[in-house]
């Protein structure tokens, strides 16, 4: 799967406690659950280094659809640990794949209820579009049967609404201005660490051939005058040459990186189900197998750099140092190939499995 959606800052919530529903993809606050966290699964949202309680960084409503799997109901949650030895550890992330079993969609429970999501991109006449906006093999699949012209509409939508918010701010905090939704009632720890919430719209990542062009003949250049130094050919060691090529293949994983990011500098995350990552570093990690399966995982999406300059952008300088520890390239979500669902499922047919984030850093 080639196709890449990007996750775009939209407006701000009212406040970090704001609630919406599972279908909201958005920035921080406090999860949106389909269901009531089953005690078994409450250690999931602990940090594994200090077991303190994590902050929502990421909710991205993922529903599949393709020929050969159709899940509407499908959530996943990035989690990180605010704690300040403990930001910069790998196994302080932690994602959470929360989705209804395959046999179990036809029937219907109270997360099916029509609920309205406070600043979603989205208005509730384009829900259909809503389930679909990540499923790239219906997209490719069903192209008969897709209203392109109202999917721009969409896109043109959210994008005003973004653009429109963020001036009457001059760029700094959005306050969504729509009313409560109809969910569940929640209690609200206010001893649970939460970073503040906006909304995301999505956007499909566009690469041209010059910038393919530029990058491949940066790389190129590169190359030439490591060959056309005097003293780099002098260098006969194997030990040293094996370095060099190291060291120039880092460079071109990050030149590429970078490329992508700077050609949408606001982009906070990337989503493509079963595709490739974006890499920052030559070391991709090893995402491991499901753990309750034992399937292969299979790259998902990742969340990018952007994301932390807007949430250091919206805290006060008394709360910035809790993000100073923030300092990944990228954290690179792997799911289960088989989205795995019978061997964790509840009564109501509801699934909840952690699922791997590998961290780069630069």
């Amino acid at each position: 799967m080639g196709g890449v959606f990007l996750g775009m800052p939209g407006p701000w919530a009212g406040h970090m406690h704001e609630a919406a529903d599972h279908y909201t993809t958005k920035i921080g606050g406090l999860p949106d659950w389909p269901i009531p966290l089953p005690s078994t699964s409450v250690d999931l949202i602990k940090c594994s280094a200090c077991k303190s309680d994590l902050s929502l960084l990421a909710q991205v409503y993922a529903p599949i659809s393709n020929t050969t799997l159709n899940i509407e109901e499908r959530v996943i949650y990035v989690f990180g640990c605010l704690m300040p030895e403990c930001g910069s550890t790998t196994v302080s992330w932690r994602a959470i794949r929360i989705q209804k079993s395959v046999n179990s969609e036809g029937l219907k429970s109270q997360s099916d209820k029509d609920v309205s999501s406070p600043a979603s991109s989205v208005t509730d006449s384009k829900k259909e579009w809503k389930k679909d906006m990540w499923s790239f093999d219906s997209l490719e699949e069903d192209d008969d049967d897709i209203d392109l012209a109202e999917l721009g509409r969409a896109l043109s939508e959210a994008a005003s609404l973004a653009s429109q918010s963020k001036k009457q701010n001059n760029g700094r905090k959005l306050t969504a201005k729509t009313s409560s939704p109809v969910c569940a009632a929640r209690v609200i720890d206010k001893k649970l660490p939460v970073i503040p919430c906006f909304y995301i719209y999505a956007e499909e990542e566009k690469v041209s051939k010059k910038d393919a062009f530029v990058c491949i003949k940066n790389i190129s250049s590169s190359i030439k005058d490591h060959e056309n130094d005097p003293a780099a050919q002098e260098e006969t060691w194997e030990v040293e040459d094996y370095e060099y090529d190291r060291t120039l293949n880092a460079d071109r994983v990050y030149l590429k990186f970078k490329k992508r990011v700077d050609a949408y500098p606001e982009q906070c995350f990337r989503y493509s189900y079963g595709g490739t990552p974006l890499l920052a570093s030559g070391d991709a990690g090893n995402p491991g197998t499901c753990r309750l399966c034992g399937a292969a995982r299979q790259y998902e999406m990742q969340l990018m750099p952007p994301l932390l300059y807007f949430l250091q952008e919206a805290v006060s300088e008394k709360e910035r140092h809790a993000l100073d520890n923030w300092n990944w390239m990228t954290l690179i979500v792997y799911t289960c190939s088989l989205n795995c669902s019978k061997d964790n499922s509840s009564d109501d047919g509801w699934i909840v499995a952690e699922e791997a984030v590998v961290v780069q850093y630069e």
